[in-house]
């Protein structure tokens, strides 16, 4: 047995630990923080985006995070109590939408916002009433533990505390790579205005392929962002064997932002959600306000300092193998 758990032990230090793991911590110095999985990370990152986009404000925020977290553990369950499911464990027999949709987080979290925003003056009530309100759960005061965290997560996804969430950023073992599929999450999260609007572009750079190195240039292909195709493609396309893609997504930060935040609000927003995102698509590294997350197993916080200019006008996420 000892034998044993030593060889875990290794494996665990050689691996960097079990379970790669997420941090959001405040932006007020006082110490609070907390930690939570990348499948965790995807999921609040979703229902913060849903929120924003629905203009809803941060507080509607925190209360969907917190009741998920009550609810799911953040986790997108196909089982619950009764036929309740999903990350707020809604149930098809109540009204809240088929099976099929309730497993979506993105509708999931729409619909939860959309049945909040019917509480009158809910922003003023007691985090745990307005969720109960919404939820009609048959432990109402279940909520309350949970606005500390759920608090600290939505100052962070709704950008309003810059550099305050950090992921390990491992590749999970169903991650999806390349530029597109960060498009495809952005437009899943936010609609495609995030990307129409912001004129946002993406730019392939293939790696090196087999063929590359016997002397093939490898190219760059330029993706609109409206229909996905490629502009030009000076390279040939990998073959089946060779590596993912590596690439950067730029998305500009439009000067005033739509809803209530700022524009550097917005840009912190985007920049924590990719980094949230960063084990499910294979982000590599993210840019903003001249300040820098990469991947990797230890050093994981933003460096750099603030800075202004074209560093705050766009949002960098790269991707790699």
């Amino acid at each position: 047995m000892l034998i044993a758990v030593a060889g875990y032990l290794v494996v665990q230090y050689v691996n960097g630990g079990a379970s790669p793991t997420c941090t959001v911590v405040s932006g007020k110095d006082d110490g609070q923080s907390y930690d939570f999985s990348p499948e965790q990370a995807v999921n609040a990152a979703t229902i913060s985006a849903v929120g924003t986009t629905r203009d809803m404000p941060e507080r509607a925020v925190a209360i969907a995070l917190a009741t998920a977290i009550q609810e799911s553990g953040l986790r997108n369950i196909s089982h619950g109590d009764l036929d309740s499911l999903g990350l707020f464990q809604q149930r098809p027999s109540q009204g809240w939408g088929t099976k099929q949709q309730i497993l979506d987080p993105t509708y999931a979290a729409s619909v939860f916002y959309e049945h909040l925003a019917k509480i009158p003056d809910y922003q003023k009530l007691p985090l745990t009433e307005a969720a109960q309100e919404v939820q009609r759960s048959g432990f109402p005061e279940a909520y309350a533990k949970h606005e500390p965290d759920a608090t600290l997560l939505a100052a962070a996804l709704t950008g309003h505390s810059a550099a305050t969430l950090t992921c390990e950023g491992r590749q999970a073992t169903t991650a999806t790579d390349g530029p597109d599929a960060v498009r495809a999450a952005l437009v899943r999260d936010f609609g495609p205005a995030v990307l129409r609007t912001a004129g946002a572009e993406v730019k392939v750079r293939k790696v090196r392929t087999e063929t590359d190195a016997a002397g093939s240039a490898s190219g760059t292909a330029r993706v609109s962002p409206t229909d996905g195709a490629a502009a030009s493609s000076p390279s040939p396309s990998p073959s089946p064997s060779a590596s993912p893609a590596v690439g950067s997504v730029t998305i500009p930060v439009p000067k005033k932002s739509s809803g209530s935040g700022t524009a550097r609000q917005r840009g912190w927003e985007l920049a924590h959600w990719a980094v949230a995102n960063s084990a499910a698509l294979h982000i590599a590294q993210v840019s903003y306000a001249g300040r820098e997350w990469a991947r990797g197993n230890y050093e994981t916080e933003w460096s750099g300092g603030s800075a202004g200019g074209r560093s705050a006008a766009e949002v960098r996420i790269v991707t790699g193998p």
